[in-house]
């Protein structure tokens, strides 16, 4: 018997996202349209940024899907069914179904908070944009459309550029949420404690403090250590792209600052790991060191420029440590001598 009943969670995560801003017909067509055009954009200028042409090219071929918040919800029920399936224990069928509802619901919560996501674990690549979230922010923070469509857009490609630039991140990254899931499942380990965590994920969400410590105690010390070398990674990713969605100036985008003004301040978790971090683990601390990719990255580019920064991209072993986030010339010295 399978341990999560994924079409259930699909169905469920679909049926109870919330509903987005209203438009006519003819603004939502427009809407789609200059998202397209904006992610079609994008990778030529991600290009020029970081010095990754041949990346950028690659990247500018990947598929792009506007959605809506239940689309955004299912296609995230299969990305987890890929990264995870395999990790999960058997189950009885209610129990399957009940870890189906709670994910359903994790995912319809985390729907109307998400802007765009670059997938990296479907055969292919895709980018997602979820058309509602970014029209109620435009329409939150009076922002110029054009402008912060093409800035979304920069960042979710440069994730599509970092992956083309090293095509074998895909697999490190599922390769480590895998065997930490799997170490989660481990009947020898606790009992059942993937689906506790998941419960204890849904908890914390609807702002029940007893998650944060419960998922916590789940942890022992050497998985603590992989979820930090996991959120290093994730660090990386996140501050490269924020550098670079900042770094087109405005040139080409002529309200960038506005915009990253106004976004910063009411920014609260806009991705996905960011909001699973931030709320999960509870602790300030975890939130600063995930936002310090940003520092490590100008850190390094401070040093080495971006063709020095870009060698990351080279192999598993030039991927930064937790410790080397916080003090980007230990990355330096090791990677560059």
């Amino acid at each position: 018997m399978t341990a999560l009943d994924w079409d259930v969670a699909a169905r469920r995560a679909g049926q109870i996202a919330p509903a987005g801003p209203t438009a006519s017909r003819v603004t939502l067509k427009g809407v789609v349209e200059s998202l397209r055009r904006s992610a079609e954009h994008a990778p030529e200028l991600v290009g020029e940024i970081t010095g990754l042409h041949a990346a950028a090219a690659s990247a500018a071929a990947v598929p792009v899907y506007v959605v809506d918040r239940p689309r955004w919800s299912e296609a995230n029920v299969a990305i987890f069914r890929g990264l995870l399936h395999e990790s999960m224990p058997p189950a009885s069928a209610g129990s399957a179904r009940v870890a189906a509802e709670e994910l359903g619901l994790l995912l319809a919560l985390l729907s109307s908070r998400v802007l765009g996501q670059f997938d990296p674990f479907s055969t292919p690549a895709r980018l997602l944009l979820v058309a509602p979230n970014i029209v109620a922010v435009e329409r939150d923070l009076d922002l110029d459309v054009m402008d912060f469509r093409l800035w979304v857009c920069l960042h979710e490609q440069t994730h599509a550029v970092q992956f083309a630039a090293a095509p074998w991140l895909a697999a490190h990254i599922a390769g480590r949420i895998g065997g930490m899931a799997t170490r989660l499942a481990d009947p020898g380990t606790g009992p059942d404690r993937l689906r506790i965590a998941l419960t204890a994920l849904i908890d914390v969400l609807r702002n029940r403090g007893e998650g944060a410590s419960l998922l916590h105690g789940l942890l022992s010390p050497e998985e603590q250590r992989e979820l930090d070398a996991i959120i290093a990674v994730m660090s990386l990713l996140e501050g490269h792209a924020d550098l670079v969605m900042d770094a087109v100036g405005p040139a080409r985008l002529p309200s960038v600052r506005r915009i990253r003004a106004s976004f910063e301040r009411r920014r609260d978790g806009a991705g996905p790991f960011d909001l699973v971090v931030r709320r999960i683990l509870g602790m300030d601390a975890k939130l600063a060191q995930y936002r310090n990719g940003g520092v490590f990255v100008r850190g390094v580019l401070r040093t080495v420029g971006h063709a020095g920064l870009n060698a990351v991209w080279a192999s598993p072993g030039n991927l930064p440590t937790q410790e080397e986030i916080a003090q980007p010339q230990r990355w330096v010295a090791r990677v560059h001598g």
